[in-house]
């Protein structure tokens, strides 16, 4: 499944994001309007029809000032982020590690990055549920577990040498009221959501400092910047996961002077995989959500994505709302997880505590690895 081409209908049809895209090409494109602009100053015909429709040419000027501006804060974003530094990548290289990568975003990410043949390891509690391309191996891992990551990445240092990109894609959600989630429900979610990014980074980390070359890509969610009824354990270790990357990013170049490391995170809003299966929300793709990673690693370039990135506008910024918007805005979710029965896998680390109480609860929630 080729990477689809940005000129093609996004997969979730006509959406507001094919509009401000759409706008971002054409009326906001400094390219199509300062043209128009200079024609108007500098040329006869141009003069005339800019006199006869003062109004229209007034609101060109303002549409070549806001994608100037759009356009210097979009390198300035660029240049910031990657500390003004370049690097090289060698894709026939390069080892990817994908936690979380055998289903849902995790298994698009995999195969789009072994269609180019690139060597990809998969961390995952469950066995892969697709046939592995000839560049993808498995390894068994409880990503709940630091004694289990630090086994499974001497494993693979051992396999297919150190990794140079380390993709922190698996996550987990109970579903449940802060006063029903159990001990167990909370540490889980925190272990596999965002404790399991120090352990990945502390494997695999240090070696891409040394060579001042590598990536670390975050896959956080919305919900970091937004939590609601029956998610909060969930939206907490996701806004954990979205200020490890934010330190990290900041570490990397005063810290540890490896500012060609780059770091990249990725907030997407409710894709349809069997975690989230029942979520009362506009959804995505997991394929959508892949390929905007898969994009941003082949560039070699750090990036912040939010998908759809309409959400930009809107759900970073609640926060800077007045409380009784923000607060209101949160009561008005208490139904986005009411129809809920997502699905994941039992990792090992808790499988026995569980079995010793009264066997593994909620089977509509938990499922056996097989």
């Amino acid at each position: 499944m080729p990477i689809r081409s940005e000129w093609k209908l996004a997969r979730e049809g006509w959406t507001l994001d094919t509009t401000t895209r759409l706008l971002k090409a054409t009326a906001f494109n400094p390219l199509i309007t300062l043209p128009l602009i200079l024609a108007a100053k500098y040329t006869a015909r141009g003069a005339q029809v800019a006199s006869q429709n003062e109004t229209l040419f007034r609101t060109l000027k303002s549409l070549v000032a806001l994608g100037v501006l759009g356009s210097i804060s979009g390198f300035l974003d660029d240049k910031v982020v990657n500390n003004w530094k370049g690097d090289e990548w060698d894709w026939k290289k390069e080892v990817v590690v994908v936690t979380g990568g055998s289903d849902g975003i995790g298994k698009s990410i995999v195969l789009l990055l072994a269609e180019k043949g690139i060597k990809v390891a998969v961390l995952d509690v469950q066995p892969l549920t697709y046939e592995a391309p000839p560049s993808v191996q498995f390894f068994q891992c409880d990503l709940g577990s630091k004694e289990a990551i630090e086994a499974t990445a001497a494993s693979v240092r051992s396999s297919l040498g150190d990794p140079t990109v380390l993709i922190n894609n698996a996550g987990v959600a109970r579903g449940k009221s802060i006063l029903d989630s159990t001990e167990k429900d909370i540490r889980l979610t925190f272990n596999v959501n965002a404790l399991s990014h120090y352990f990945l980074a502390h494997q695999f980390l240090p070696s891409m400092i040394q060579r001042n070359h590598g990536m670390v890509v975050t896959v956080a969610s919305l919900a970091a910047y937004l939590s609601a009824p029956n998610m909060v354990d969930y939206a907490s270790s996701k806004a954990a996961a979205l200020t490890f990357h934010e330190g990290l990013a900041a570490e990397l170049a005063t810290q540890y002077k490896a500012d060609k490391v780059r770091t990249i995170i990725m907030c997407q809003g409710y894709t349809r995989t069997a975690l989230f299966e029942g979520f009362a929300g506009k959804s995505l793709y997991p394929e959508t959500v892949a390929e905007e990673i898969v994009k941003a690693v082949l560039k070699g370039r750090s990036a912040h994505l939010v998908v759809p990135e309409s959400s930009w506008g809107i759900v970073p910024r609640v926060r800077s709302w007045p409380l009784w918007m923000q607060y209101g805005f949160r009561k008005g979710l208490k139904n986005l997880m009411k129809s809920w029965k997502g699905r994941q896998v039992v990792q090992p680390s808790e499988t026995q505590v569980e079995k010793e109480k009264k066997g593994v609860e909620e089977s509509a929630v938990l499922v056996e690895e097989h």
